[in-house]
């Protein structure tokens, strides 16, 4: 087992990665949640039954209680929300309660969001089930619900008290889940750590087939390592942190504007928004030929999608560009742009989307090669 320690303003609190850990969870629980009576698992109904039955399994001396929600990004609203604030008021949770996470990012944004708000904030503790959320979501604070607005628009930073990622959660996941998986493990190469992004390059299509999990682990443990380092320096995204929404922009937009639907998928979305924030960077000339042409071959090579005819067209183009203008880093008409300098280092950019996506997914559309 591999151990990371999370330092922030709100609590330092450890993440633990290795293969079938979810049966030492009492132990974690009783260093972690010492005066914690009741604990309330939140999980959806395509996670496979094995995972909540060993959890509760593994739970001692403490009243459970579970609320398996239906599978997608729409489970994101009022009406669940509202579900798990009656379901802790039914069962009288107080703030030593706990309030688990078990399954994808959509479970651990609305979890952690619920635990966050109830008497002003109970424990909370994420088990990620899928790639994407054991790199990503569970990691640095992040919760929140959608509207029909925009995605995460209502939320709070919320640090659990410990992340606990069993890497054999990864056996049953779809081909999809790991591509989208993979779309957050690439960011954080791209932004922050050019020899990660070659490591990717050779081991890449292991980690997508699913094949070795001791690399897949490795991957994990890299991209929560660099994302604590920037959530260590930017807890509240007052300005650095905002590096972790590269090609996340664009994604929100299309993933918004498609309803939340399964036409595509977090992870999807990103990879799209990704190679358009390289293009971007590329046409503004800060990305050299050399360094796009690289992110390319890497798409090509293990054949991530990164085209967007199918969710961009001339008839939603203004509604995508709205809903970009309505995006959290957005002030006035003005907005924050994550940029590549190099593979590897990025920055932040405070521009207008007049000057930055606008121009080039217009020319894009025109040209009908996209």
């Amino acid at each position: 087992m591999k151990k990371i320690l999370v330092k922030t303003q709100m609590k330092n609190y450890p993440i633990f990665i290795g293969r079938n850990i979810l049966k030492q969870f009492d132990k974690y629980q009783k260093k972690y949640l010492k005066s914690t009576n009741k604990i309330l698992i939140i999980s959806t109904n395509n996670i496979p039954s094995k995972y909540l039955n060993g959890l509760k399994k593994n739970i001692k001396k403490i009243n459970v209680y579970t609320a398996i929600l239906p599978d997608g990004e729409k489970v994101k609203d009022n009406y669940y929300l509202l579900k798990i604030m009656d379901l802790l008021s039914k069962y009288n949770f107080s703030r030593e309660d706990c309030v688990v996470a078990l399954g994808g990012g959509v479970v651990g944004d609305l979890s952690g969001y619920a635990a966050s708000i109830y008497k002003r904030g109970l424990k909370f503790v994420q088990i990620p089930t899928t790639l994407l959320s054991q790199v990503d979501s569970a990691v640095g604070g992040k919760t929140g619900i959608n509207n029909r607005y925009g995605k995460n628009i209502i939320g709070t930073f919320f640090q659990p008290n410990f992340v606990f990622i069993d890497t054999n959660t990864l056996d049953t996941l779809p081909k999809r889940e790991m591509s989208a998986g993979f779309a957050e493990i690439l960011k954080y190469s791209l932004i922050l750590d050019k020899k990660f992004f070659n490591w990717l390059y050779t081991n890449g299509h292991v980690i997508l087939k699913n094949q070795n999990k001791n690399i897949i682990s490795k991957a994990i443990h890299k991209s929560c390592k660099l994302k604590s380092l920037v959530v260590r320096k930017d807890e509240f995204e007052n300005n650095y942190r905002a590096v972790l929404n590269f090609g996340h922009t664009f994604a929100h937009a299309i993933e918004t504007a498609t309803n939340y639907s399964k036409k595509i998928i977090h992870g999807e979305a990103v990879l799209i928004g990704m190679m358009v924030a390289s293009r971007l960077s590329n046409h503004l000339g800060y990305l050299k030929n050399k360094d796009l042409n690289a992110i390319k071959d890497l798409y090509k090579k293990l054949k991530l999608n990164f085209k967007y005819k199918k969710f961009v067209t001339s008839k939603n183009i203004n509604n995508i560009f709205k809903i970009m203008l309505n995006d959290k880093k957005s002030f006035k008409n003005k907005t924050k742009i994550i940029l590549l300098k190099k593979i590897g280092q990025s920055f932040i950019k405070e521009t207008t989307l007049d000057n930055s996506f606008m121009p080039l997914i217009k020319k894009d559309v025109k040209n009908g090669n996209y």
